[in-house]
């Protein structure tokens, strides 16, 4: 190749300095011209290595670009032309901006083809570039998990498959229709065991045992024992299948359904056993103390309800905006409570009877609650009042908008990430279909030119969703993903 005609005149003898070399880059068919001066700051990067390569002949020409027109001195390049007017930001102002529209990860690859180390990028741009990681690592995640479910280990013994099958079983209701008919047991469980909590408290439905005191119905009792019975099971079954049993020991779901289920047993413990170890008003006090945490099992809908587990989400990435609310607000009752008692303290029926006391009045005013039990007499008194509601109602508004963000954010998140992995499989199930039709027509051309048939030539070549989807777990992926491509 160096003897080719088209390639006359390169600087072999490296006389020409380098500060005063310019070239002319080309890529995807957006031409733009450096000099030396400019690109040696970075000797590292692929740019600067064009003017030192000048000198090394075709071969090392070409093991930096793509095409060389020596004429012109125009290196040829088949890259993204938007990523790498970003990336060349970096010899003029030492820094890179990735502009909006560009994939932050083929951003990443574009970088690393350019030889431009990643902490040039902005930390705005950064920030960017990890959470598209994230998502990608999420959706790399669930798509491990739908194939882990789809797939069967031989090698494994039957305790060990047993253990998976009650695990999708009981932990994702989507994998089967008895699976979904479990969760909505488990659903209606937790409905008439709340609903069960709160009609024992109304004193018609309640029965006077030998002592006169008041318990719950029989039969309502007999209903809260089922449901506890039921999460009893439910919780054990899951415990022995878990495939990390500390890691689901100290989830933070495991440990409501714990306290949901403990105080039916503690109770149970107190009243049969407690009698002869204390004195039945402490048994009966610690029991009714033990049955307010049955209000635990509220939080156990959040198992089964993606809206509530996306509000969750919400208010833990709001604790900044949270804490400016409740900062504000503090604020606020101290300066409101304390002008309050001093303006109040002229009239001779005043409510205000010190700060502290004034606090509450602060707080009931500021949240736009007023029960009216406290409230100012006079007039400096009530414009006092009025203020305070307003910026009451300022205070409580400021932060509503990001948290509401956060909640629209993860949502379309979630729904975005549950997508794209469907739309994986089935592209790692179409590059199956693709790979196994074309393994089939090579067997047969070999077969044609070997004078053979195929007896199940036509079989072979109908590839069903059933017959392909499966093999795909147990066999080596040759086809790049979707996924695989932007990482």
């Amino acid at each position: 190749m160096a003897g080719d005609s088209r390639f006359p005149d390169v600087d072999t003898d490296g006389s020409e300095k380098n500060e005063e070399t310019e070239i002319v880059v080309n890529v995807g068919g957006v031409r733009q011209v450096f000099y030396g001066d400019n690109l040696n700051q970075y000797p590292e990067t692929r740019l600067a290595e064009l003017i030192n390569c000048l000198s090394g002949g075709y071969d090392s020409i070409f093991s930096l670009c793509d095409d060389y027109d020596p004429g012109k001195r125009e290196f040829y390049f088949d890259r993204d032309p938007d990523a790498f007017k970003c990336i060349i930001d970096v010899y003029y102002f030492g820094e890179i901006h990735m502009k909006k529209g560009i994939c932050p990860i083929c951003f990443k690859n574009e970088m690393e083809f350019w030889k431009v180390d990643l902490k040039f990028l902005d930390d705005c741009c950064k920030t960017h570039l990890s959470e598209k990681k994230e998502e990608l690592e999420e959706i790399a995640r669930r798509v491990q998990l739908i194939l882990d479910d789809l797939g069967i280990d031989a090698s494994e013994s039957r305790w060990k498959r047993c253990q998976k099958y009650i695990w999708k079983f009981l932990e994702k209701p989507e994998s089967s229709y008895p699976a979904r008919v479990i969760a909505v047991l488990s659903f209606l469980f937790i409905l008439i065991s709340s609903v069960v909590m709160c009609v024992g408290t109304i004193p018609d439905l309640q029965v006077v045992d030998a002592e006169g005191n008041r318990m719950e119905h029989p039969t309502l009792d007999s209903i809260e024992t089922a449901c506890i019975g039921w999460f009893t099971i439910e919780y054990v079954l899951r415990l022995i299948s878990s495939p990390n049993k500390l890691h689901f020991a100290l989830s933070f779901m495991n440990i409501v359904d714990v306290l949901a289920i403990l105080p039916f047993y503690v109770s149970l413990t107190l009243t049969h056993l407690g009698a002869k170890l204390m004195e039945l008003s402490n048994v009966q006090q610690a029991v009714q103390a033990l049955r307010i945490m049955r209000i635990a099992r509220i939080f156990k809908l959040a198992r089964h309800s993606s809206g509530l587990q996306t509000l969750t989400y919400a208010l833990k990435r709001s604790f900044k905006e949270l804490g400016l609310l409740l900062m504000y607000l503090a604020v606020g009752i101290f300066v409101f409570s304390a002008l309050g008692y001093t303006m109040e303290q002229s009239h001779p029926e005043t409510l205000f009877k010190s700060i502290p006391q004034s606090f509450w009045w602060a707080i009931i005013t500021m949240t736009t609650v007023g029960y009216g039990d406290i409230y100012p007499k006079t007039t400096l008194g009530k414009l006092n009042a009025a203020i305070s509601f307003l910026c009451g109602v300022i205070a409580i508004a400021l932060p509503i908008h990001p948290i509401i963000n956060n909640f629209v954010r993860y949502y379309n998140k979630q729904r975005v990430l549950e997508t794209a992995a469907k739309h994986e499989l089935e592209l790692m199930e179409l590059n199956s279909a693709e790979g196994k039709a074309a393994n089939s027509k090579s067997e047969l051309e070999i077969l044609a030119r070997e004078g053979k048939e195929d007896p199940f030539h036509s079989s072979r070549l109908k590839v069903s969703h059933s017959d392909t989807f499966i093999h795909l777990l147990s066999e080596e992926k040759h086809y790049r993903t979707r996924l695989q491509s932007c990482k």
